[in-house]
C-alpha cells in the first residue's frame, strides 16, 4: 500500500481530470508566457517615454500608475499562475497561499481602477475646464484612492483564501476559500462583488465618460461652428474623430479583455457541472482573458496618450492626445476667457 503522503502525481488515476496536469494546464503555461513577455516589453516601455517625453503632464502621472499596476499583473499574478498551472497543487503553504491571493487581485483591481481615473480626468478636462486648475491636486488625489481602494477590496482575499487538504486525498493541498465560504451562494456573492468592482465599475465609467467628452466636443461644434475660424473647425473636427476612435479602442480593448472571463465566471455559477465538463482548454483559455487587459493597455493608451519627441530633436509636433484638448497657457490664471473654451478643444 502507498504511503499517506506520496506525492499524488504517482496516483493520478484517483483524481478528477482538473486536479490533474492536463492540457488546459499546458494552454495556461503558453498563454500566460506570452502575455508575461508581452505585457513586460510594453508597459516597461511606457514608463520609458513617459520618462523622456518633453513634457510632464499630470496625465503622465496617471499613465505610470497605470504601467505599475500592470507590472504588478506581469510579475505577481503572472508567474504564480504559471508556477501553479505546473504543479496544479499549492506548493507553497498556507501563508503564501494568502499572500499571493492579496496579490493576484491587487494589480487587477489597481488596473482597473486607474482606468477609471484616467476616464474621469479626461471628462472634467473637457466638460468641466475651469475645474483643471485644480487637476493636479484632483489627479493625486484620484491615483491615491484608486490604490486605497484596491488593497481594501484585495485584503478580504487575505482571509477568504487558505490552504486545504483535500477531505479524500490527505496528501493532496489547494490554495481555495471552502474553509471560509463554505456554500455555493456565498462563493456567488462574494465573486460578484469583485466582478461589479473589477469589471462593470470600470466599463460603465469608460462608456459615460467617453460618451460625454464626444457629445460635448459635437455640441460645441455645432454650437459654435460659424463663430469659429476654418482653423478652429479643423481642430474640433479632428478632435471629435479622435476621441470617438479612442473610445471605440478603449471600450471594445477591455470587453474583449474581459468579457470572456466573465462569461466563464457566470457560468459557473449558474451551472457549476456544466461548466466543469467543459474541455479543459477551453475553460483555461477563458479564464487566462483575465490578464490580456494588462498586456494590451500599453498598446492603447501609448498610443493615445504619450506624447513622444520629434525625431529631429526640437520641439514635439501637436499631436493628437487622449484629452483631445490642450492645456492652457495661461500659467498664472484660471478666470475664464471668450478664447477658453476654443483653447480646450484645441487638439
Amino acid at each position: 500500500m502507498e504511503a499517506p503522503g506520496m506525492p499524488w502525481e504517482k496516483r493520478p488515476s484517483e483524481l478528477p481530470i482538473e486536479m490533474q496536469f492536463n492540457d488546459g494546464h499546458v494552454v495556461a503555461i503558453v498563454g500566460f508566457s506570452i502575455l508575461f513577455v508581452i505585457s513586460a516589453i510594453g508597459n516597461i516601455y511606457v514608463l520609458y517615454s513617459i520618462y523622456k517625453s518633453p513634457t510632464k503632464r499630470h496625465m503622465n502621472l496617471m499613465l505610470s500608475h497605470l504601467a505599475v499596476a500592470d507590472l504588478m499583473v506581469t510579475f505577481l499574478m503572472m508567474p504564480m499562475e504559471i508556477g501553479w498551472a505546473m504543479t496544479v497543487a499549492w506548493k507553497g503553504g498556507d501563508l503564501l497561499c494568502r499572500l499571493m491571493s492579496f496579490f493576484r487581485t491587487f494589480g487587477l483591481f489597481l488596473s482597473g481602477f486607474m482606468v477609471m481615473c484616467i476616464s474621469l480626468d479626461r471628462y472634467f478636462a473637457v466638460l468641466h475646464p475651469l475645474a483643471m486648475c485644480d487637476g493636479n491636486h484632483r489627479g493625486r488625489l484620484m491615483i491615491a484612492t484608486a490604490w486605497l481602494a484596491s488593497a481594501v477590496f484585495s485584503l478580504p482575499q487575505v482571509f477568504v483564501f487558505s490552504e486545504m487538504r483535500h477531505p479524500e486525498h490527505p496528501w493532496y493541498t489547494q490554495c481555495v476559500t471552502f474553509r471560509v465560504l463554505p456554500t455555493h451562494g456565498q462563493q456567488v456573492v462574494y465573486s460578484v462583488i469583485g466582478v461589479v468592482t473589477m469589471y462593470i465599475a470600470p466599463l460603465v465609467t469608460i462608456i459615460f465618460c467617453y460618451s460625454a467628452i464626444i457629445l460635448e466636443i459635437c455640441k460645441r461644434v455645432v454650437d459654435t461652428g460659424s463663430k469659429l475660424r476654418r482653423s478652429n473647425s479643423a481642430n474640433l473636427y479632428r478632435a471629435k474623430i479622435h476621441t470617438l476612435k479612442m473610445t471605440v479602442a478603449i471600450v471594445t480593448m477591455f470587453i474583449v479583455c474581459w468579457t470572456p472571463y466573465n462569461i466563464m465566471l457566470l457560468w459557473y455559477w449558474i451551472d457549476r457541472s456544466g461548466a466543469s465538463a467543459v474541455d479543459q482548454k477551453v475553460q483555461k483559455l477563458l479564464f487566462l482573458f483575465g490578464a490580456t487587459n494588462s498586456s494590451f493597455n500599453p498598446l492603447v493608451y501609448g498610443i493615445f496618450s504619450i506624447k513622444r519627441p520629434s525625431s529631429a530633436g526640437l520641439a514635439p509636433p501637436s499631436t493628437a492626445k487622449i484629452t483631445t484638448i490642450s492645456r492652457l497657457k495661461r500659467p498664472n490664471s484660471c478666470e475664464a476667457t471668450p478664447e477658453m473654451p476654443q483653447k480646450m478643444m484645441q487638439v
